[in-house]
C-alpha cells in the first residue's frame, strides 16, 4: 500500500481553511490503492496524525514513528494554503529529501505567490492586468502620484497573502493610508490595484487524463464591496457555475486561463481570478493550492465537470509519483 502524506495547516492565517481543505483529500482518497496519514504543518511542529495519536515528523526524512516503527511517506499530497506550502519552502525542502509530491515545484510555487512579480512574467506574454503600483514597508510614497496612476476606487492587498487577507477596496485618498497599514500586517510588500469594473470569475485549470483542461468557469458575486475573507468562507457572495457570460466570452477566457497556465508551465491544480471588462479578461492573480473544502471554488467545478473528487485525487498523487 502507498503510505500517502496528507499535508495541511501551514503557518498563515489561512491554517484553518487548509485543514479543512486536507479533510476532504482524506475523506474522499481511495483507500483501496493509497493509505492517507494526516500531517498537521503548525508554528507548533510538524506532526503526523491518526485516530490512535499524534506522532512527531522526522525533518531529517519526513518520517515518524509509531509504536517504534518507523513509517515513511511515498509520496506527498500537497494541500496548505500560504506558506510553507504554496511559496516553495516544503516542495524545496521535499526535493532535497526525495520524497515526490503533488503540485508545481517550488521555483513556480515561489514566483505564483507573489502577485507582483506573476503579473510581470506573465505581461510578457500579452495577459492583461490592472494597472498597479507596487509598495515597500518604510518605502517613501506619494499619495498624489499614487492616485494619479491607479484611481479612485482602487485595492491595496499584500504582495504575498492569500483568502483575501489584508484586502481593503479604498474609495478616497484618505482611506489609503489605513489600508496600507492593513496590507503591511500581512506582508511587507504591498500592491496598490486601480479598480476594474466588470464581471469577476474565478477558473480552475487542472491536468487531468493527459490534458489541461479548464474543469469550469465561476462567476463570483459578492454581498460585501468584494470577495474578501467573509464573502469567500463566511457565505457572503454567490459562486455560479457557469458563469453566466457568453460562449464567446467564456471561450476567451478558458484559453486565457489555459495559456496563463501554460506559459508558467505549471503542473497540478491551479485556480485564477479575473475581472472581465468589456469582454477582456483581466487577471488578478493565481492560486497554486487553491480552497478544496466541499463549499470551495474548485471541487464545484469538477463537479460540473463530471470529475469525482476520488478520481481527480487519484490522478494527482499517480502523476507525482511518476514524476
Amino acid at each position: 500500500m502507498i503510505n500517502v502524506a496528507i499535508v495541511m495547516g501551514g503557518y498563515s492565517g489561512e491554517h484553518q481553511v487548509s485543514l479543512k481543505s486536507g479533510q476532504l483529500i482524506f475523506d474522499s482518497i481511495d483507500t483501496e490503492k493509497f493509505n492517507p496519514i494526516k500531517v498537521i504543518i503548525s508554528v507548533d511542529g510538524w506532526f503526523a496524525k491518526d485516530e490512535e495519536g499524534i506522532y512527531p515528523i522526522n525533518k531529517a526524512d519526513f518520517s515518524f514513528e509509531k509504536e517504534r516503527a518507523k513509517i515513511n511517506f511515498d509520496v506527498a499530497f500537497n494541500i496548505i494554503h500560504g506558506t510553507p506550502g504554496e511559496d516553495g519552502y516544503m516542495q524545496a525542502y521535499w526535493d532535497l529529501i526525495g520524497l515526490p509530491y503533488t503540485g508545481c515545484g517550488h521555483y513556480l510555487s515561489a514566483l505564483t505567490f507573489n502577485k507582483k512579480d506573476t503579473l510581470a512574467v506573465l505581461n510578457k506574454y500579452n495577459i492583461q492586468s490592472a494597472k498597479s503600483v507596487y509598495l515597500s514597508l518604510e518605502e517613501e510614497y506619494n499619495i498624489t502620484e499614487i492616485v494619479e496612476k491607479v484611481g479612485l476606487p482602487c485595492f491595496v492587498k499584500p504582495n504575498q497573502s492569500g483568502s483575501s487577507l489584508g484586502i481593503s477596496k479604498v474609495k478616497t485618498k484618505e482611506e489609503l493610508v489605513p489600508a496600507f497599514e492593513k496590507a503591511f500586517q500581512e506582508d511587507d510588500d504591498i500592491l496598490i490595484e486601480s479598480f476594474l469594473d466588470g464581471t469577476e470569475v474565478s477558473v480552475g485549470v487542472i491536468q487531468y487524463k493527459g490534458q489541461t483542461i479548464v474543469p469550469g468557469i465561476t462567476e463570483i458575486v459578492s454581498h460585501n464591496e468584494f470577495f474578501d475573507f467573509d464573502a469567500k468562507y463566511n457565505g457572503s457572495s454567490e459562486e455560479i457555475t457557469p458563469a453566466r457570460i457568453d460562449d464567446e466570452t467564456a471561450e476567451k477566457v478558458r484559453n486565457t486561463a489555459i495559456k496563463v497556465y501554460n506559459s508558467l508551465r505549471m503542473n497540478g491544480m491551479s485556480r485564477s481570478e479575473f475581472i472581465i471588462q468589456n469582454g477582456i479578461p483581466y487577471l488578478l492573480e493565481m492560486n497554486t493550492l487553491p480552497g478544496f473544502s466541499p463549499a470551495s471554488i474548485l471541487p464545484q467545478q469538477l463537479n460540473y465537470a463530471g470529475i469525482s473528487i476520488k478520481d481527480f485525487v487519484t490522478s494527482e498523487i499517480e502523476k507525482a509519483i511518476s514524476l
